[in-house]
């Protein structure tokens, strides 16, 4: 459970910290249902619970941590319900961009964020403006995400150049590819994290996270805190990354 006001220890012993970490923030409908509140007041502790995840992480070292807050595919739900996250999206940014700005975080946004409504396009606009300079912690938000439309809007682009002349078919890397993400300048992530036990990426990050590795946890997100994280990252030290080949052992 996320532990405010109480003092915590960030010693990094024992430990290995990402500097590129993903957390899938899943699990608010199934918290507010357990304690027979309304799906809103879950994704409303979801928001709180995001500031205690940026302390954590900064303080830790994280350099790039990418949230996934609202998906391409979660305009299906309920009318109300997106409108109440468009609200809190509003109201959060609103409320605690001084207290981003005092833990030192900048604020990008990540997603097919022109399809969005003006209000929130102009949210996003002023947060990135107003954090362009803090240099602690960069905080990601994916906002209107899915890893199929970034990947989709990467061929397109790719695609125009081919058809202008500027390059042949043959000519298309992985490293171009890469380059037409949407933020081609954060590191993939090393690790990410998904709470409330589900066991998929649900669209997030699939070209970036060809080599993260996962952590899981049944925590609902939340309750996930700062000694969920802590354990992420004494599990992340035992992974081997091989990248395809062998690892530390040679197997």
């Amino acid at each position: 459970m996320a532990i405010f006001g109480q003092k915590k220890t960030y010693d990094t012993e024992g430990l290995k910290v990402p500097v590129s970490l993903g957390v899938i923030m899943d699990g608010n409908g199934r918290w507010a249902k357990k304690r027979m509140l309304p799906r809103s007041a879950g994704h409303r502790a979801g928001a709180e619970n995001l500031k205690e995840l940026c302390r954590n992480c900064g303080n830790y070292g994280v350099k790039y941590l990418t949230v996934y807050a609202f998906s391409t595919e979660n305009w299906v739900r309920p009318d109300d319900e997106v409108h109440q996250l468009m609200e809190l999206f509003v109201e959060f940014w609103e409320r605690y961009d001084p207290e981003l700005e005092e833990e030192g975080i900048r604020v990008r946004f990540s997603g097919d964020i022109d399809s969005l409504p003006e209000n929130i396009r102009e949210v996003c606009k002023r947060g990135e403006e107003r954090s362009k300079h803090r240099q602690k912690m960069t905080l990601i938000v994916a906002f209107n995400y899915g890893g199929r439309r970034e990947v989709e809007n990467a061929c397109r682009q790719i695609a125009e150049r081919v058809k202008a002349g500027e390059i042949e078919p043959g000519e298309i890397t992985e490293k171009m590819i890469s380059d037409n993400m949407y933020l081609p300048d954060v590191p993939d992530p090393e690790l990410i994290i998904r709470p409330s036990g589900e066991m998929r990426l649900s669209n997030f990050l699939l070209w970036e996270s060809a080599y993260s590795e996962f952590w899981m946890s049944e925590c609902l997100w939340p309750d996930f805190g700062y000694e969920e994280l802590t354990q992420a990252f004494r599990d992340y030290a035992k992974r081997d990354r091989r990248f395809g080949g062998l690892g530390a052992s040679g197997k």
